[in-house]
């Protein structure tokens, strides 16, 4: 357990693919500072998101709740604070906690769990893609229009513009917690949103990865993979991968996504470096990690929004003086952030101690567990039907409502490549792991009340007409930077 004393910096990215990091393994993404970031910390290499997309992994976040405990099941239902989470914690001990950028919470106005907001940026309107609430069948706002922008490759976009802004701003705020410097411990967050699509980025980070380097992408529709149902369905909702103008512009794309990985470490190193100007490293313990990842073209998908590693998992670093070093292999999930930040504070809460997750202080003390079980679910844009994921060891099971389930064995098949769902050899691990899936939830009774609770959101709307005049067609727009 960490000292009360130690400061706490958490720096969440947006859409950061798991692997998208030299200190995972990947061949060829230059993250230098989140790698020594890693080195000098403790990486959990098989972490996960409650559910990914943006907002209902972020109210997990804040709470530390699964997405069906909150009943915020999707773009348009957005945090208020209205559930208590960590924050509020911190506000009643009297530590002082801040956020810088990206929240994706309703409105800044919310009692959210920060004493102050700066730069937040918020669901669209306070409502968000209530459009995309509409479920059955799901319906695209804009046919004709393309996830990703209408732009591809290098430069500079509202989102990088919003990024060094937030970056910025955590630099002043550093420099100047550091010079009114009164001894008190205290929590910051800072959101970034890169990785985030649109995929435009600044040329030098573009430069980084030249079009003929790249590899190909695993499972490619052109290679002859045929893409289960249901996460072809959602895939097809957006079709980003036939809005392509040619080859060369989807490779621009894979390499705008890791030049953003990139722009993103850039950022972090910055971060990182003013706190060590400021004489704050050695009292400061940070967490790094993202709401959840991205597809970035595997199995012809772009975005986020299903179960493959892909999209569902996610980096997570914590780097500290009393943080032991190395790698833990334990599954664990962005749910378990919450406990991590009161026990990080020696602070206890009957009611989030009560929740499922579980403190990575705690985990990090303990011989790795590689049996513990851990949980996605998806109840957002492009799903007719809800989807469940089920990580327990080397397996990894995908129950589907109303479609055949999925089972990986990821130690022989990290790259999901042979589904064994379905194989008599593998019946009574497929039976044990959704005999798993029922003590979290009722998959079947779960995506009703999804439904149900979206539907109602959408006649209080008024109905489905104006429901799809309601949010960002694609990304959420930064705030307006005032110079």
């Amino acid at each position: 357990m960490t000292s009360p004393t130690q400061n706490l910096l958490i720096l969440m990215s947006d859409e950061h693919q798991a692997q998208a990091m030299g200190c995972a393994g990947h061949p060829f993404v230059q993250t230098p500072n989140l790698d020594r970031l890693a080195a000098q910390g403790l990486r959990f290499t098989n972490a996960y998101t409650p559910s990914p997309i943006c907002v209902p992994a972020r109210a997990s976040f804040a709470t530390g709740l699964w997405t069906h405990q909150t009943r915020l099941w999707d773009n348009a239902m957005p945090y208020t604070g209205a559930i208590r989470g960590w924050g509020h914690v911190l506000q009643e001990a009297g530590i002082p906690v801040e956020s810088i950028g990206k929240l994706h919470y309703r409105d800044p106005e919310d009692p959210a769990g920060f004493d102050r907001e700066h730069l937040p940026m918020m669901v669209v309107d306070g409502v968000g893609m209530v459009w995309a609430s509409i479920r059955n069948p799901p319906i695209a706002r804009d046919p004709k229009g393309r996830m990703l922008g209408d732009d591809i490759g290098a430069g500079e976009s509202k989102y990088t513009e919003y990024d060094r802004a937030v970056t910025q701003r955590t630099l002043d705020w550093l420099r100047e917690r550091a010079e009114r410097d009164d001894g008190q411990p205290w929590c910051l967050y800072v959101g970034l949103v890169a990785p985030h699509f649109p995929l435009v980025v600044p040329q030098e980070f573009m430069d980084l990865y030249p079009l003929d380097y790249l590899p190909p992408v695993k499972l490619h529709p052109s290679t002859g993979y045929e893409p289960h149902p249901w996460p072809k369905t959602q895939a097809d909702f957006m079709d980003t991968e036939g809005k392509f103008q040619d080859e060369e512009e989807r490779l621009a794309a894979i390499a705008a996504y890791y030049g953003l990985c990139s722009f993103l470490d850039h950022n972090v190193g910055q971060i990182l470096q003013a706190l060590e100007d400021s004489g704050l490293t050695d009292r400061t313990t940070v967490i790094y990690t993202s709401d959840h990842g991205d597809n970035v073209g595997a199995r012809g998908m772009w975005g986020k929004s299903n179960f493959y590693e892909e999209s569902v998992a996610i980096p997570l670093i914590i780097s500290g003086t009393e943080v032991p070093t190395g790698q833990c292999a334990t599954p664990v999930n962005l749910i378990d952030c919450a406990p991590t930040i009161l026990e990080h504070f020696r602070l206890r809460d009957a009611e989030i101690e009560s929740r499922p997750g579980k403190s990575l202080y705690a985990i990090a003390a303990e011989p790795d567990e590689p049996e513990r079980v851990t949980f996605s679910e998806y109840h957002a844009a492009g799903s007719a039907t809800a989807g469940f994921m089920l990580r327990k060891g080397c397996w990894k099971y995908t129950y589907y409502v109303g479609h055949e389930p999925e089972l990986f064995g990821l130690e022989s098949d990290p790259e999901e490549l042979t589904d064994l769902a379905g194989q008599s050899e593998h019946a009574a691990t497929q039976a044990g792991l959704h005999q798993e899936l029922l003590k979290i939830c009722d998959p079947e009774a779960t995506d009703a009340l999804a439904h149900a609770d979206q539907e109602a959101m959408i006649e209080r709307y008024g109905g489905k007409e104006k429901a799809m005049k309601l949010g960002a067609p694609a990304a959420t727009p930064p705030p307006v930077l005032l110079s």
